[in-house]
């Protein structure tokens, strides 16, 4: 039985208790009565269960949890699920997004953002940009965030990228990689080690840190290509590596060398791993790298095939987080990528076999919550830490409404999640424990000030590049 007779639901004077007791690691929430989709093989989903969190950690998962100091949230008619984990986003343009949705192919996204855009950036453009991303993510139940920062042209732009991670809360990974093209201080990859002492000195924070490099030296030269150099700076360090542009011949090719060298370790994630060998492929399984897939990314901007590599993947033995990419052409939520994916591997699935009597080996809306969820942390070095609802884990968590218009009634929670929800379904996320949003509000932002924020900086950087 519960202490508290009269359990309320995501009411601002539940909110109000909960800060109240803000940093003490014994304070303890109970979210009771939901269905609760673990992500945890071991646990599977349980209806009508109950959630505890003490301090920044999943304690129990259970049905008729007796805790007797908790703050207790009648969570009825919601879904309990973990956090999205976004495995590749380059956060810092966001005040450019949608500014070329019909882009037509990497050529002109390149020409235009990275050899154009991203010139003019300004520290103070990069906290906007990386702080509207990271807020936007949690409204759309995103709690853990890889920020692919290629846009560093200073140490400070660095400083304001991960300050803006910090102060958003947001579960970060800051993969750090010096600018394609333009001016810049050259001051990477070696500031790693100041980023790496001044702000991830803990092993028990919320932001990480990780190398950024490209596949090849075709975009950018061989500066920014991932090789023997990169790598013993990674290692140095004791960092992952996150490797943007994996796609094509060059690619594949690059893939079998660094395997034959012994780069290719499970810490290193390889990004879209589009139109790749099989001789690859078989390289990436076997040597336990880690792979994020950008849906929307390679079908919008047509990378290679256009194909997103699910099924390479698995026949090789990864399954793969899942990554929002640019903003500038893309949209920034994880529904769309796990539909995306959905609907794109079950059409292959079955053109591949219309007409043939086999059956089609069509992916799973489990499948797709899963790379977005617990694969995604993996991915991002962070399984331990998140991506499922298992009791030691950090308090990664969603509460979703399953009563509004567009979700009742559940009958299949998984299904629900992936194809029937949104983000103005997600009444609550929590990172770390801590709400970051509740009643279906992001809190502790100033929308009037934000927006004035961020129009200014999307106009300067116009203005600077476009005249």
């Amino acid at each position: 039985m519960h202490a508290d007779p009269t359990p309320d639901d995501l009411t601002p004077a539940v909110l109000d208790r909960i800060h109240r007791a803000a940093g003490d690691p014994r304070r303890r929430i109970l979210f009771t009565g939901a269905t609760v989709v673990t992500m945890d093989h071991a646990l599977g989903t349980l209806p009508l269960a109950d959630l505890l969190v003490e301090g920044d950690t999943i304690a129990a998962v259970g049905t008729a949890l007796d805790v007797g100091d908790a703050i207790v949230v009648d969570a009825a008619g919601t879904v309990l699920a973990p956090g999205f984990v976004d495995t590749h986003r380059h956060a810092w343009q966001s005040q450019l997004r949608r500014i070329m949705p019909d882009v037509d192919d990497l050529g002109g996204y390149v020409t235009t953002t990275l050899a154009g855009y991203a010139t003019a950036y300004r520290p103070e453009d990069m906290y906007t940009g990386t702080r509207l991303a990271a807020l936007s993510a949690i409204d759309a139940g995103i709690t853990c965030l890889l920020d692919f920062s290629h846009n560093s042209r200073t140490r400070e732009h660095s400083d304001a990228a991960i300050g803006a991670l910090l102060d958003t809360g947001i579960r970060g990974v800051h993969a750090a990689m010096g600018p394609h093209f333009g001016d810049w201080d050259h001051q990477w990859p070696g500031d790693l080690t100041r980023l790496a002492d001044r702000y991830f000195s803990s092993d028990d924070q919320l932001l990480t840190l990780r190398l950024a490099a490209l596949a090849t030296d075709e975009i950018a030269g061989p500066a920014l290509a991932y090789g023997p150099g990169l790598a013993r700076v990674a290692a140095d360090l004791g960092i992952g590596v996150s490797v943007d542009a994996v796609f094509g011949a060059a690619s594949s090719a690059a893939v079998l060398d660094w395997a034959e060298a012994g780069l290719l370790t499970p810490e290193v994630t390889l990004i879209h791993a589009t139109g790749l060998t099989p001789e690859a492929w078989k390289a990436i399984g076997g040597c336990g790298a880690t792979v994020a897939l950008a849906p929307t990314s390679d079908a919008q901007i047509g990378l290679e095939t256009a194909v997103p590599a699910v099924d390479e993947a698995l026949a090789a033995g990864v399954r793969p987080g899942l990554s929002i990419d640019v903003e500038v052409a893309l949209a920034g939520d994880m529904f769309t990528q796990m539909r995306t994916l959905h609907a794109i591997q079950r059409m292959r699935a079955v053109n591949d076999a219309y007409g043939t009597g086999r059956r089609p080996a069509r992916i799973t809306t489990h499948d797709v919550l899963d790379f977005a969820t617990l694969q995604g942390a993996r991915t991002n070095g962070l399984q331990d830490v998140t991506g499922s609802l298992t009791p030691g884990k950090k308090a990664d968590l969603l509460v979703i409404e399953a009563e509004d218009l567009n979700t009742m009634p559940l009958n299949d929670p998984v299904g629900t999640v992936v194809l029937g929800c949104d983000a103005r379904n997600i009444t609550a996320v929590l990172v770390n424990g801590e709400p970051r949003k509740w009643n279906g509000r992001v809190l502790d932002v100033d929308l009037p000030a934000l927006r004035q924020q961020v129009r200014a900086s999307r106009d300067h950087i116009l203005a600077a590049t476009t005249g």
